[in-house]
């Protein structure tokens, strides 16, 4: 698992697309080289002239993004000025709404969802401000349809037939704010969206974003229960960002080339629940006790430092939208049948004795796979003490959202 260190587009009568970037979670390292002399007519729905250059080490989320591609595409021969070439047909057949569109992360987050090649249709769903984020969007030349809903009236429309639910939607962290801070506003919204979902496309995977991600997800889970549609293997809490963070941090720590870097990381999605688990990364690294005490806590408070640079002006919204685009790519890759598709998330869980638990996962096309508890063997004394140390405030957090809808009607 490693985040994108850079990834530059240019579009013109030759194009060039060239993307630095990283693996997608993966039970191993490793790295890709895809160097393309052939001339193709678009890609991804870039649309060039004439034609279309790629070299990169991966794409542009990863591994998977080829992969992806490739799986997707229909390559036929056709003769042209040049002689015969591979000509690349993109075949998006998914659908994904996102509700919270026209927010800090659900800008970005469509926009990097709209890059695409496996989405077809696009719904963007928010309380205002969403038409012209929208319009925005569907000028960009990629194969997805833009379309958007706005208020409670056209919310049910948004949903019918999707595939991928992505939840961003609720109020940001402040300063001197905590996520238990959040838990009154953002519990009602969740509870609200996903009931939604239930009546709508209870088949859909769905990816909580909406903080505090460690009670928001049971949240989810016990309206889906009470709704009679819980599948536990298609709900996820969204902590891919804490993965994108841990690798960024290593590599830049220990000198190391970001696309090599796979750190996991378990627990929660808060505080002390983040646990970034520094004796597993991939490549074999040495760490100091000093270090490890140094990563751990800046991975844990990252979300923090990024209100505090903000300095009142917003929360970790670019970073967290690089990352829940990751997912949904990695998510769409395993509902087109890749068989290869490990990120961590926060799920129904029996890795520990809590009933979720971030850790690992396989993703298949009917969601959670199989659980990868191996991570949680052969710890350092350090991060077992941690691991103790983070059950009970997580343990908390979850008995906080179950016992939210518990105590609340839950919509016809």
């Amino acid at each position: 698992m490693a985040a994108t260190s850079a990834t530059t587009l240019s579009v013109g009568s030759t194009t060039s697309l060239g993307c630095k970037g990283s693996s997608i979670s993966q039970s191993k390292a490793f790295g890709v080289k895809f160097n393309s002399k052939n001339n193709i007519r678009s890609f991804s729905g870039l649309k060039a002239a004439t034609t279309v250059n790629c070299e990169s080490e991966s794409s542009f989320l990863g591994k998977g993004s080829l992969a992806a591609l490739k799986q997707s595409i229909t390559p036929k021969a056709q003769k042209g000025n040049r002689g015969y070439v591979n000509c690349v047909q993109p075949q998006a057949s998914y659908k994904v709404a996102i509700l919270g569109a026209s927010g800090g992360i659900g800008q970005p987050l469509a926009l990097l969802v709209k890059m695409s090649p496996l989405v077809s249709e696009l719904n963007l769903y928010d309380i205002a401000n969403v038409k012209g984020v929208a319009a925005d969007l569907s000028h960009c030349n990629t194969p997805s349809q833009v379309s958007d809903f706005t208020g409670a009236s056209e919310l049910a429309n948004c949903l019918k037939g999707v595939n991928v639910v992505v939840i961003p939607a609720g109020v940001p962290r402040k300063p001197g704010m905590t996520r238990d801070d959040l838990f009154n506003i953002n519990a009602n919204i969740v509870k609200t969206l996903v009931e939604a979902v239930a009546d709508n496309c209870p088949d859909a995977f769905i990816h909580i974003i909406s903080n505090p991600v460690n009670s928001t997800v049971p949240i989810a889970a016990e309206v889906l229960k009470r709704k009679g549609v819980y599948d536990p293997k298609k709900l996820f809490g969204v902590t891919t960002l804490d993965v994108v963070r841990a690798n960024t941090f290593v590599a830049q720590k220990k000198n190391l080339r970001l696309i090599d870097v796979d750190v996991p990381v378990v627990g929660g999605h808060a505080g002390i629940t983040i646990l970034p688990l520094l004796s597993k990364t991939k490549p074999s690294t040495t760490f100091t006790d000093e270090e490890v005490q140094e990563l751990t806590v800046r991975i844990q408070n990252a979300g923090t430092e990024v209100v505090e640079a903000k300095a009142g002006a917003g929360s970790a919204t670019l970073s967290m939208a690089y990352a829940a685009a990751r997912f949904v790519e990695s998510s769409l890759r395993a509902l087109d049948g890749d068989s290869d598709v490990y990120e961590c998330a926060f799920v129904q869980s029996d890795v520990s004795e809590l009933p979720f638990f971030a850790s690992r996962i396989k993703i298949g096309k009917n969601g959670v796979e199989a659980l990868i508890s191996s991570d949680l063997q052969g710890l350092s004394e350090y991060e077992q003490k941690a691991l103790d140390a983070l059950k009970p405030e997580l343990k908390s957090s979850i008995e906080k959202g179950t016992g939210f809808v518990q105590k609340e009607p839950v919509a016809a």
